[in-house]
């Protein structure tokens, strides 16, 4: 067979996907519900991109297996390529990021990527809860007793107020990602029956809460923030992109304090 004469072609170059903002995000093995939320609240602005790598996780969510994602830290953020220019990366664990903490995750990111800011769910709940203006919430989580209680301290001991705690106590994320939005929705309703409060923050990043959110806050009248929103919410603002998306929810309103 004769292939024909390669002929060279002319091209030009332009800023491709992201020329707006170029999001990165470090997803759990197991998580199947961040990455679907990011690009439902994301895909509608024109310009902005996220792009993902993945670190390794045991389904089984425990302080061990949650804190030994810190020595993987690093070389899961550095398959985020530095040749994209990323105008801010996220970590996408909450509890984790409570346990590590938020300058040992700050850290271990920008050991990859210097200079560019960050945030993970727990530092960008609470930066939330400060553009909401809400001093008391009501938490509500699925993990076990010992996962869950470092994350209400975590809010506690940044001045917030916990009005409400509750779980679904299941440890494995395989589960956690199939518990329905309507036993979710059923469960953020208990919880703010337990005392008044200014918002609701349902944490972990394997919860389906975006889709529920609006009908929720409607109901209840006060601001309903997960893991994944106020993680999304946090990283566009560090990236400069300030577009109203309210319908999605209060936070997406708000501008970053």
């Amino acid at each position: 067979m004769t292939l024909p004469e390669l002929v060279r072609l002319g091209f030009e170059t332009d800023e491709g996907f992201g020329a707006r903002a170029r999001i990165g995000l470090i997803v759990l093995e197991t998580d199947q519900t961040i990455e679907a939320e990011a690009e439902a609240v994301v895909g509608a602005l024109a310009g902005v991109t996220i792009y993902h790598s993945r670190i390794a996780m045991d389904p089984e969510v425990t302080q061990e297996t949650l804190t030994a994602m810190k020595a993987r830290l690093p070389e899961a953020a550095a398959l985020l390529p530095n040749a994209f220019s990323f105008d801010a990366i996220g970590y996408g664990c909450t509890s984790a990021a409570t346990l590590i903490g938020s300058e040992g995750v700050a850290n271990c990111i920008e050991s990859a990527h210097p200079g560019v800011p960050n945030t993970e769910p727990i530092t960008a709940a609470i930066a939330a809860m400060h553009a909401l203006d809400a001093g008391r919430v009501a938490i509500v989580t699925p993990y076990t007793a010992e996962v869950t209680a470092p994350v209400a301290r975590r809010f506690a001991a940044a001045g917030l107020e916990v009005s409400g705690l509750g779980s679904f106590t299941e440890s494995n994320d395989l589960v956690v990602a199939r518990i329905s939005p309507e036993s979710i929705a059923a469960g953020v309703r208990a919880i703010v029956r337990q005392g008044d409060c200014d918002a609701v923050f349902v944490s972990c990043t394997s919860l389906r809460v975006l889709g529920i959110a609006p009908e929720l806050e409607a109901e209840l009248g006060v601001p309903v923030v997960s893991s994944n929103m106020a993680l999304v919410w946090h990283l566009l603002r560090l990236a400069g992109v300030d577009d109203d998306r309210s319908g999605l929810g209060r936070l997406f309103g708000c501008p970053l304090r």
